[in-house]
């Protein structure tokens, strides 16, 4: 049902989760009303900061508050599904960092519940709403790039120094910023995967999930299509400077991410001369696509007030400009009552092939299906 007036938001997790309180502060159909934060010093900082008055150390006490219409889960990987699932029994839209869980359990729930309470869920995937793929979708849309071909993305990272809950994690378990572009572009979702391991990490990060693999490499099949995808993760003990990129390639033309961060994709056009076949391309910028007062926030940070900005926000190249569009959506569809993009169904589907890939890895490249809740 769509509605008019300002929506409640509280922000939970004030890490990476802050960058987003001006946004929503700014945004013409949102008020951040809340935050939530563990550390009660770090929450009255961040608090005094941005001016927000509402604020909880509990976010189970939190989601009693009557006057939050939707929470934005930015809280450790652990924790996206169990509190997706209480905000969503609490009767609050959900907007949650990826991925959505790290269980197919966890995504069912949630699936579930959207289903049962007519309430929203949307998976905050930052690459979908990157000016880069942005730029693609919109070359595709166009016929640029003709019939497609291929599609390929990697994310690799290395995650020594991050949080307690990052080491030895299975890389594809945090697989969405590569899944979820090629799934984007495909416009159908996975039907089932392959999964090979490479390599190994140090033994103390293998003892934390049981998980041995330095690299995992997948190929995902699309329902009702002859389109497939090879995604690439890292998390631990890869040489590689930070890469989250997307190829994809049509029978008319094709782009291509660069090797090397900040630099300029690369177009190849067919039947030309072949000295002649690519060409640099500087993705635009799409801040023209969201209302005036949060158009800055696509080249800026905002963490800390710009004296600090967040480690995934350096290391990830400021998420391709994507927070505002993905806030702005979330809204927006909130706004309008429709769903947003993703929905709880997409956003299970794109989690899922991750799930399913590194349980393919452990079983030696076996094909693993996708849950049929996620088709």
């Amino acid at each position: 049902m769509a509605t008019k007036k300002k929506l409640n938001i509280a922000v939970v997790g004030l890490g990476f989760g802050a960058e987003f309180i001006p946004i929503w502060q700014r945004h013409p159909n949102t008020v951040c009303y809340a935050i939530c934060q563990r550390d009660p010093k770090k929450l009255n900082n961040i608090g005094d900061a941005f001016g927000v008055d509402v604020r909880y150390t509990d976010y189970r006490e939190m989601l009693k508050d009557p006057a939050i219409d939707a929470v934005h889960i930015n809280s450790p990987i652990p924790d996206h599904g169990w509190m997706s699932i209480e905000a969503l029994q609490a009767g609050k839209h959900v907007a949650c960092t990826v991925p959505m869980a790290t269980n197919i359990e966890d995504c069912k729930k949630i699936c579930d519940l959207v289903k049962k309470t007519g309430l929203s869920y949307m998976m905050m995937e930052t690459v979908v709403y990157a000016r880069e793929f942005l730029y693609m979708k919109e070359q595709y849309e166009k016929g640029v790039l003709g019939k497609l071909q291929f599609l390929q993305a990697s994310h690799q990272q290395d995650m020594d120094g991050w949080p307690n809950y990052w080491p030895g994690l299975p890389p594809m378990w945090y697989a969405t910023h590569c899944v979820g572009p090629v799934a984007a572009l495909a416009g159908t979702p996975a039907e089932y995967v392959s999964c090979f391991g490479s390599g190994t990490i140090r033994p103390e990060l293998v003892k934390e999930y049981g998980s041995p693999f330095a690299v995992e490499t997948a190929h995902v099949k699309f329902k009702d299509s002859d389109l497939s995808a090879r995604v690439i993760r890292s998390l631990f003990d890869t040489a590689r400077q930070y890469r989250e990129s997307i190829d994809v390639y049509g029978d008319k033309a094709s782009i291509e991410w660069p090797l090397i961060e900040h630099e300029p994709l690369v177009l190849h056009t067919a039947k030309l001369p072949e000295h002649k076949i690519p060409k640099l391309v500087k993705a635009p910028d799409y801040a023209k696509r969201l209302p005036k007062a949060i158009r800055d926030f696509t080249t800026k940070g905002v963490y800390d007030l710009g004296k600090k900005t967040h480690l995934s926000f350096v290391q990830g190249s400021g998420h391709g400009g994507s927070h505002p569009h993905l806030a702005h959506e979330f809204a927006s569809a909130l706004i309008e009552g429709r769903a947003p993009f993703p929905n709880a169904k997409q956003s299970a589907n794109w989690t899922c092939v991750g799930l399913c890939a590194h349980e393919s890895a452990l079983a030696g490249g076996k094909i693993v299906k996708l849950p049929a809740f996620t088709v």
